[in-house]
């Protein structure tokens, strides 16, 4: 997978650094999805990110960030955030994505219990500035959020403990990463903001969303595999189709959620169950953020940012 996401960040000329692990998609985008539970990304709060659920969230990897949400009803409790993690341990999951906390705490603590009844993979993230507040734990892997810039570079590498980094770039800013490198020992993940309008799109759409992934003719490269729960305890199939509720995690557990018919069709929406997506030569190399698409156009199958018909 690393080698796929280098290589992708060389066709931009961004020799930021060979532990460019992704570009403009999820880490896992490339990999090959059998159509079981891959990944949990829990929200522990509202969030304090930048972008909102009100204003938009035009972020290509915004599913892993600290967005900012409304919260329609109380917080699960801590307890049943811990019955979460352990139900999603005992389904076979793999990937625990904890984001949008609003206490440092309350993330220490969540984390350290998912490392602790060793769940496989660990992943919190934390906004650049909150790093110094945050103590390293074994089995957790933080990643540290930022917007692009040199000064903010050089912010991460003196943080060399972190995993990685999801570092924010506007289409504008690519340039600015050409030649770029870094001694950040860790994952780096690019998140590129999209415009709210394909005419405003500054940068090359057609190589941003390329991807070698042996199973998009099956499943969805990025949703295939992917639960999300809102610190409220709604389970959707991403954090960003806020309005797709496929169960309730107060009074379903992840098992009962996995059984649901709704899930297992956004897992399979693959580009032959997408409009002209299905008769386009290129459907099985291109992916596509339906959140994305969906905050675009109100549409679940919308096209804003198709390469093709642009």
């Amino acid at each position: 997978m690393e080698k796929v996401a280098y290589d992708t960040a060389q066709a931009f000329g961004i020799a930021l650094s060979p532990n460019v692990v992704s570009v403009a998609k999820p880490p896992w985008s490339d990999r090959p999805h059998s159509g079981r539970l891959e990944r949990l990304i829990l929200q522990l709060g509202s969030g304090k990110g930048r972008f909102s659920e009100v204003t938009g969230i035009p972020r290509s990897i915004g599913c892993i960030g600290n967005n900012s949400f409304i919260l329609r009803r109380e917080p699960l409790s801590v307890e049943r955030v811990r019955e979460l993690i352990k139900e999603f341990k005992l389904a076979g999951g793999r990937e625990l994505w904890l984001t949008n906390y609003d206490s440092h705490d309350y993330l220490l603590s969540i984390a350290a219990y998912a490392a602790e009844i060793e769940v496989p993979e660990v992943y919190a993230v934390v906004l650049l500035d909150d790093v110094d507040e945050i103590r390293p734990i074994d089995g957790v892997r933080f990643i540290a959020e930022l917007e692009y810039s040199p000064e903010n570079v050089q912010r991460l590498e003196a943080r060399d403990w972190l995993h990685g980094a999801l570092v924010m770039v506007k289409g504008s800013d690519l340039d600015g990463l050409r030649g770029l490198k870094t001694t950040f020992p860790g994952e780096i993940y690019l998140d590129v903001l999209y415009p709210g309008s394909a005419r405003k799109l500054d940068f090359n759409v057609i190589e941003m969303r390329r991807i070698l992934n042996p199973t998009t003719e099956r499943y969805h490269d990025c949703l295939a595999g992917t639960l999300a729960i809102t610190a409220d305890g709604y389970a959707l199939p991403c954090p960003l189709l806020r309005n797709n509720i496929v169960a309730d995690a107060k009074e379903t557990s992840i098992k009962g959620i996995l059984r649901k018919k709704r899930l297992k069709e956004f897992w399979r929406m693959t580009k032959d169950r997408i409009g002209t997506c299905s008769n386009c030569p290129f459907r099985y190399i291109c992916h596509d953020c339906r959140a994305l698409e969906y905050q675009a156009t109100g549409e679940i199958d919308g096209l804003e940012y198709c390469p093709v018909f642009l």
